[in-house]
């Protein structure tokens, strides 16, 4: 029995009514050819009235196929690497998945998990890769494990700001590569976030020499992990959330994180008073967001190309807003806190630049895809810093006179 809310779809009698009035139309001219005495093949005028029939079928068909794909509704999971609704890291993924919700109408809704909710802060990529939940948001760095090449696709020390970031992969073949990466984990990444230049950290202690680095118990994962190693200290590596215990239990001795924003909103300035710039490991890192291949692909294309749209939005959205919020929680933390501000030293800088080089050269070496993708970033680099050398810095330097 019909619902009686169902809609009833009359194609299949709309179509039998057509072939039939074919079928008598052609009767009535076989008939009429017959009558004045002329030879026709009735089977053949028949036969090609029936094919018509099919053929109007098979389109109508098609289109009622088309429609229903069209009506069909996807419900996703995407779990992160960050505290649910956590002040731009976590509010990001939560405004992808409006923005996607809104532009499909409601076809592809995402719900968000935060860190542990689901997954491990640092489980992502494996959840997302073997098909558990469809989609992820973290940072390519967390899985060096799984290929020396995922660090270029966050940030590496020294290297490229998020303003040239978005430039290399959106214009300088970086995404392509990016994705011919992930492939073979079953993964389609797309970039959905950037801080700009982070922090150097929190230290339980000044910091006036390369000497006080030494044996230093630092929450730095990536290469700037490595990178601190050479330069003396010892790197760990622990999500966000367990930060602000290890820092009061003196599991660490200091801490990256992000910035302002977000150190304000994590409470580091509760449990050290050092907070040390500039952001030498961190200077433009992208956050990700990976689809179980998959998944997507089992998408309409409709729906992926939202998919990439709102992903591409909230690439520029955080990074708009770190740039709008850093300063005055960085004011706040000075002034109402009692932080500490300070310069790295000179001699510190230039030893994590030195050991920057070496690692980095020393990772590419054994791992020809690592090689392949550093080639494109080193050399995008190097032509994009020459032109913000006249413009950017340029500009900046003479502001500031």
């Amino acid at each position: 029995m019909n619902n009686k809310n169902t809609p009833i779809d009359y194609s299949p009698l709309v179509i039998l009514i057509l072939v039939a009035a074919l079928v008598t139309v052609s009767g009535l001219y076989v008939w009429e050819l017959a009558r004045k005495e002329t030879l026709v093949d009735v089977s053949t005028v028949l036969e090609n009235a029936l094919q018509f029939g099919v053929t109007l079928n098979g389109q109508t068909q098609s289109r009622s196929d088309k429609a229903q794909q069209s009506a069909k509704t996807y419900t996703w999971k995407m779990v992160t690497s960050w505290p649910k609704n956590f002040p731009g890291l976590g509010t990001a993924p939560e405004r992808f998945a409006e923005s996607v919700n809104t532009m499909s109408t409601g076809r592809l809704t995402i719900k968000v998990y935060g860190a542990r909710e689901l997954v491990p802060a640092l489980g992502v990529f494996d959840a997302v890769s073997r098909g558990g939940v469809e989609m992820g948001h973290t940072a390519a760095y967390y899985s060096k494990g799984k290929s020396a090449a995922t660090p270029f696709f966050t940030t590496v020390p020294f290297g490229m700001t998020a303003q040239e970031m978005n430039a290399w992969l959106y214009y300088g073949g970086g995404m392509d590569l990016w994705r011919e990466l992930y492939e073979p984990f079953n993964l389609v990444p797309l970039a959905a976030g950037n801080t700009g230049v982070q922090m150097a950290g929190w230290f339980n202690k000044e910091i006036n020499s390369l000497a006080d680095l030494k044996g230093l118990r630092m929450r730095i994962p990536g290469i700037g992990g490595e990178v601190f190693e050479r330069a003396g200290g010892e790197a760990v590596t622990i999500s966000g959330g367990e930060l602000y215990t290890s820092l009061q239990t003196g599991v660490i001795d200091a801490t990256e994180w992000v910035g302002p924003y977000n150190d304000l909103a994590l409470g580091l300035h509760e449990v050290t008073k050092y907070y040390y710039y500039p952001g030498w490991h961190e200077p433009g890192p992208t956050l990700e967001l990976i689809v179980n291949r998959d998944a997507y692909q089992s998408l309409p294309e409709d729906l992926r190309k939202i998919v990439e749209v709102a992903a591409r939005s909230a690439n520029q959205d955080m990074l708009d807003e770190y740039t709008a919020r850093n300063n005055d929680a960085l004011k706040q933390l000075v002034n109402e806190h009692d932080v500490q501000l300070r310069r790295l030293p000179d001699d510190v800088i230039r030893k994590l630049h030195e050991a920057s080089r070496q690692v980095i050269s020393e990772l590419v070496a054994d791992d020809p895809v690592a090689y392949k993708i550093y080639q494109s970033y080193k050399a995008f680099a190097a032509n994009v810093k020459n032109y913000h050398h006249l413009s950017e810095q340029a500009y900046l330097n003479a502001r500031d006179l």
